[in-house]
């Protein structure tokens, strides 16, 4: 990243990114280890800002504070499910699928946890959404962008 959009002193981009998108009205679930990464993000920025702090950063100082306010609501709503079922498809489950491209393993988290390319799929996502409340054997139809697509449920963990 060019240093015109950095501050120096701490090396903080002062372009703060949005945490993604929570619908209206849904709660914030995360996973045991959803909540243990934000508790470790809040740490990680609550000290960058102290050293901005130490060094007089005030655009650090400020985009930091951004972050940790941000942060701290998603926090401050957080509601820790564990999930403890293997036969029923449940928010924070691993369920691997048949499709038409072979099989694919979703774990199913919260939004902040969500990396498509990990296999970390939001519960608010179109693949989450299928298969909640599915059972091993079940086929569903997941609304895809190239159109509707059906997966077997092989296995829930």
């Amino acid at each position: 990243m060019s240093k015109a959009f950095t501050s120096e002193e701490t090396d903080v981009a002062l372009v703060v990114a949005p945490r993604a998108p929570l619908p209206e009205g849904t709660p914030n679930y995360v996973t045991p280890r959803g909540l243990e990464l934000l508790r470790e993000e809040r740490a990680d920025l609550a000290s960058k800002r102290a050293r901005a702090e130490a060094t007089g950063d005030v655009a650090a100082m400020n985009i930091l504070g951004t972050r940790l306010a941000d942060l701290d609501g998603r926090l401050a709503s957080a509601q820790l499910v564990e999930s403890t079922s293997k036969d029923v498809v449940r928010f924070g489950a691993s369920v691997t699928v048949s499709a038409e491209g072979g099989e694919q393993t979703y774990r199913i988290v919260g939004v902040d946890e969500a990396n498509p390319a990990r296999g970390d799929v939001a519960f608010t996502s179109p693949m989450a959404r299928a298969l909640l409340g599915h059972e091993v054997g079940d086929e569903v139809v997941v609304r895809t962008p190239r159109g509707n697509e059906t997966v077997e449920i092989l296995a829930i963990a």
